[in-house]
């Protein structure tokens, strides 16, 4: 009966436009593509600013989903239209199947690691904080070449801001997990915790902007509230230290301008052309799911209130900024089985990028949008088009029982939803019918088929969009960590930097000579 009454209902209201079957319609859909092919010109420009959006777990499903949640199949994404994408393999060195710590290590510094370790090489195994200090063992991320070429450089999250993705930009660590000093064993006290690591030392102490969650893994004894708890997955820090105070402390001896905010009323009144440094710390824990946060002054910014702010204040060096954006919850999302959720999170990221796309020039500014692994969500059966994505795809043609468009191959207990049933023949597994449940909610835990603690990774390939500046050098299929090589170049920084390049000519200028002078003698 929901399944029919979907139908009716986008049947009349809301899907008349998308269910258009016509031969013109299919024409003029083509001929709007191949219009946009032919005017595409490749831009050679050098990359004076690069924004690099990660939906931390968004697959192809999950963006297919979010396509067809903002507005049916044969909608665009706004990252959709960018001019150049390719796709990503995105492996751990040890791994078929990545966690985001070694992933973003790769996407940041351009090289594999190992599973559960960030901003080491693959020497380094896991808990080995003494391997994890060697100096040859630690690449240098995009933000310390940036900040080394003087550009500005920060990063925005959903997540706490010492977590897996952005602690891979500044933080070398043998386990994720040493968020703050309260998480590491015994015979680790030679090695900084990550939240250190981003308030006293290089490159993260230099990056001008700072935004998500986290409070309680960089300040001792947090308080918590109702609407923001500690969140006991991560750290809460418990050395006494104040890492709050101690950013403060360090900007204005060194004769800069910080701004610390805390809810939508202080980053909403930022003063920008006083603010050399902004760190946005808005919740204990990571960010709410943009759907349950609150809007009002005491509440938490929205993922695009996070990236306007940071653009503004990034814009101000003439020599260009990185910045790098994180939809976290779309993870967290999936980890729960709560695909709506998900797909609401995808969407909210979308529209940070249209911000960031309207706010900057696609002749200087290189924008990508890509993931850093997949999930496990699948997209069943055949149902109508223009129906509700959410909803029951149809029956199954085994047992009669409907099923839903969404499902994951992993998951946890709440998705496992089967039982035995014993009758005249003996004793067989149902599945429980997802009809008898509101499947629009987000709390909806969309079902499994393999029970886990959770739902798992995926180990599909990931796509990349980009837009400005070099976009073109994504192309193909590429290995994840040449994401840092193509922006480098983009953006000459590191290797490809002028003074770089003067040097590697110098140099054969010199072998030339040398060579010319041995040939006459």
């Amino acid at each position: 009966m929901r399944l029919q009454t979907t139908l009716v209902l986008c049947a009349v209201v809301t899907c008349a436009r998308a269910l258009r079957t016509d031969q013109q319609y299919w024409s003029e859909l083509a001929e709007n593509e191949l219009n946009e092919a032919l005017q595409v010109k490749l831009n050679y420009n050098t990359a004076k600013n690069v924004i690099l959006f990660i939906g931390d777990g968004m697959g192809p499903n999950t963006v297919t989903a979010t396509r067809i949640y903002k507005g049916g199949e044969s909608h665009r994404l706004v990252y959709e239209k960018f001019p150049h994408m390719g796709l990503l393999k995105t492996y751990a060195a040890n791994k078929m199947v990545p966690d985001s710590a070694c992933s973003a290590t790769a996407l940041f510094s351009g090289i594999k690691t190992n599973k559960d370790t960030m901003g080491v090489d693959a020497t380094v195994q896991r808990y080995d904080c003494e391997a994890s200090l060697k100096p040859e063992a630690r690449p240098v991320s995009l933000a310390s070449l940036a900040l080394k070429a003087g550009k500005s450089a920060g990063i925005i999250t959903t997540m706490r801001v010492t977590h897996a993705t952005p602690a891979a930009m500044y933080a070398h660590s043998a386990e994720r997990g040493w968020e703050c000093e309260a998480k590491m064993p015994a015979g680790t006290e030679q090695c900084k915790d990550i939240a250190r690591q981003l308030i006293e030392d290089f490159p993260g102490k230099d990056l001008q902007v700072i935004m998500g969650g986290g409070m309680q893994g960089l300040v001792t004894n947090s308080t918590a509230a109702a609407d923001d708890p500690f969140d006991y997955w991560g750290c809460l820090r418990q050395d006494g230290r104040n890492l709050v105070r101690t950013y403060k402390e360090d900007k204005t001896n060194r004769g800069f301008k910080p701004s610390v905010v805390t809810n939508n009323k202080e980053l909403g009144e930022l003063d920008v052309e006083n603010t050399d440094y902004l760190l946005g710390v808005f919740a204990n824990g990571h960010l709410k799911y943009d759907h349950e946060r609150d809007t009002g002054p005491n509440g938490m910014p929205s993922i695009s209130d996070m990236v306007e702010a940071a653009i503004k204040v990034l814009r101000k060096n003439d020599k260009g900024y990185f910045l790098m954006v994180e939809g976290g919850n779309i993870d967290m999302a999936h980890h729960r089985s709560w695909a709506k959720r998900a797909i609401d999170e995808s969407a909210a990221m979308e529209a940070a990028v249209d911000l960031a796309a309207n706010m900057t020039d696609a002749e200087d500014t290189l924008l990508i949008v890509t993931s850093d692994h997949t999930h496990t969500l699948s997209i069943n059966g055949y149902p109508e088009r223009g129906t509700n994505v959410f909803d029951i795809a149809e029956a199954s043609s085994n047992d009669g029982i409907n099923y839903t468009t969404l499902s994951y191959s992993t998951g946890g207990p709440e998705t496992f939803q089967y039982y035995v049933v014993s009758d005249e023949n003996g004793h067989s597994v149902r599945r429980r019918d997802p009809s008898l449940d509101d499947t629009q909610q987000f709390d909806y835990h969309f079902q499994a088929g393999i029970r886990l603690k959770e739902n798992s990774h995926g180990g599909g390939d990931v796509a990349i969009y980009a837009r400005g500046p070099h976009a073109h050098l994504f192309h193909n299929v590429h290995e994840q960590h040449y994401v840092y090589y193509a922006i480098s170049y983009a953006a000459k920084l590191g290797a490809y930097s002028s003074a770089a390049s003067i040097n590697a000519s110098l140099h054969l200028l010199s072998i030339v000579i040398v060579a010319i002078s041995v040939f006459k003698l």
